[in-house]
C-alpha cells in the first residue's frame, strides 16, 4: 500500500492525518464515513464513530443535531442499533467540532480506526 502513497499502517496512517489541514479532515471522515455506509451499513458507521470519539449513544445524537443534523430523523432499527439516515452521517463531522474540545483528535481516531476499511475505498 505505501507504493501508492497510503500508509502502510497504522501508525504511518496518523502521522500522516496528524500533517493534514482540518479541511481535509473533515473531507476525508466524511467521505469514509459515505463509503462504509455503503458497503457495510449505516450501524457499522455509527458504531465505529462511536467508539472511535467515546461518545455515548445519546451523546452521539447531540453530535449529529449540533452538526446541523434533524433530530427527528434519528432512529432505531428493529434490533435497537441506533440509526441516522446514510445521507445525514456527515452532520457528524462538524457536530464533533463543534461540542467537542478537540474534534480534530476525535475525527483522526475516527479515521485511523477504520484504516482498514481503506483497501476498499
Amino acid at each position: 500500500m505505501a507504493g501508492t502513497g497510503l500508509s502502510s499502517d497504522p501508525a504511518e496512517y496518523r502521522a500522516r492525518l496528524e500533517e493534514q489541514s482540518d479541511e481535509q479532515l473533515d473531507v476525508w471522515a466524511a467521505e469514509m464515513m459515505r463509503d462504509v455506509a455503503k458497503r457495510r451499513g449505516v450501524v457499522r458507521v455509527v458504531e465505529d464513530f462511536r467508539k472511535a470519539t467515546g461518545l455515548s449513544e445519546a451523546e452521539i445524537e447531540r453530535t449529529f443535531a449540533s452538526g446541523g443534523g434533524p433530530p427527528a430523523v434519528v432512529g432505531r432499527d428493529a434490533a435497537g442499533h441506533l440509526m441516522i439516515p446514510a445521507v445525514a452521517l456527515h452532520a457528524l463531522v462538524p457536530g464533533i467540532r463543534a461540542r467537542s474540545e478537540d474534534g480534530r483528535t476525535a475525527l483522526i481516531a475516527y479515521l485511523v480506526a477504520n484504516f482498514g476499511e481503506l483497501v476498499y475505498v
